[in-house]
């Protein structure tokens, strides 16, 4: 895939309508073998939302590369582009008689398309992987902050005193402990940041679904790539393991992807340590030692916006109106936007130079070739 240029425009799509059609466009012309999972909501011009499956190579490969987009909504303009560059240049050549690539386009179609990182039911798919039967983690720092986080008013004094209240909280406590007091995951409050929700939703059930269907549990080898944006310098991609220390998942995930691997439970990441992952949900279905999971994380602009563009969007959500014509509306969207998908050409060419060299690393670990 190195020797094909890059294009950094093409594969991008405007939203979430015209990424879907792209995708399954160009998956149908490379000889996919489609399959569609129907969302039950609507998208804000009334159309269809769905997880749109793409399969290639043989039904029994034993090695299956998995590629997904959208688990954050908002994000997934990034992991589409991604999938979408990979079909224009390189799956045919990716797969074998061992080998198969498996594409989920926007595991949240719902938050994609109405550009929210959470699902429908205003959760954050990446903390909802948590069994609920087992009780939920506890985030006091969160709790003590989620006026703060989200204050009901966000004119200019609403704003001044919130960000008060965050500045004299992490100097007291540090910015480690801000940092996962934000964004660990939460389970106490529906409209804040980063809430993980009281049982798996649409998305998260869609997980074990796809499992099932494709039956990735009798596989030698998982390999997925999590495509995520937001965390880290501009345009830098930091493959994050969240395999814990000494299982073979972690060992993989070193061997494979090298010396910029990611693992937040050692302190060595852009992410906090976060107990519900997509990733833990799909190993209970996959099994730890036929997965390989990494999310890949791209770097946008700074923290502040995103906490900025997050804050507003969320009070749309829980204390505005959500009128998709109306001025504001389309200004806190279009911010959210802007922070998750820097419609940039370099940081587009980033993207898709990163993609393809993951994609060759997870290729190589698991066939050798």
């Amino acid at each position: 895939m190195y020797g094909i240029a890059i294009d950094p425009i093409a594969p991008f799509s405007e939203d979430y309508a015209g990424a879907r059609a792209k995708f399954l466009t160009k998956a149908a012309a490379k000889g996919g073998a489609l399959r569609r999972y129907d969302n039950p909501n609507k998208g804000p011009s009334g159309e269809a939302l769905a997880a749109d499956v793409a399969w290639f190579g043989p039904g029994d490969a034993a090695h299956v590369l998995l590629m997904v987009s959208a688990t954050h909504g908002v994000e997934g303009f990034c992991g589409s582009g991604a999938q979408i560059d990979c079909l224009d240049y390189g799956v045919e050549g990716l797969v074998g008689p061992d080998l198969a690539v498996m594409m989920v386009h926007a595991i949240n179609p719902y938050g994609f398309a109405w550009l929210r990182r959470t699902t429908e039911e205003g959760v954050d798919l990446n903390r909802n992987a948590i069994q609920f039967e087992n009780g939920v983690p506890e985030n006091k720092g969160y709790a003590e902050l989620a006026d703060a986080f989200l204050p009901r008013r966000v004119d200019p004094e609403g704003i001044a005193a919130a960000e008060v209240k965050l500045a004299e909280w992490r100097a007291a406590h540090g910015q480690y402990a801000f940092d996962v007091a934000r964004s660990a995951g939460q389970y106490t409050h529906p409209d804040g940041f980063f809430y993980g929700g009281t049982a798996p939703t649409w998305s998260m059930r869609m997980i074990g679904t796809l499992c099932a269907d494709y039956a990735l549990s009798t596989r030698a080898d998982v390999a997925v790539i999590d495509y995520h944006t937001g965390l880290g310098p501009f345009g830098y991609a930091e493959p994050i393991c969240g395999h814990r220390p000494g299982t073979s998942g972690q060992a993989r995930c070193r061997a494979w992807y090298g010396e910029s691997l990611g693992e937040p439970l050692l302190g060595k990441s852009a992410s906090v340590p976060i107990p519900g992952l997509t990733q833990y949900a799909w190993a209970r279905h996959i099994g730890d030692e036929r997965l390989t999971f990494i999310a890949l994380e791209y770097g946008t602009y700074p923290s502040e916006e995103g906490m900025a563009a997050l804050r507003d969007e969320h009070w749309l959500h829980a204390y505005g109106k959500v009128d998709w014509t109306s001025p504001e509306t389309r200004r806190i969207k279009a911010a959210l936007r802007r922070f998750y998908y820097p419609d940039t050409r370099d940081w587009k060419e980033a993207v898709l130079l990163r993609s393809r060299q993951v994609i060759d690393q997870a290729v190589r670990g698991m066939t050798g070739r």
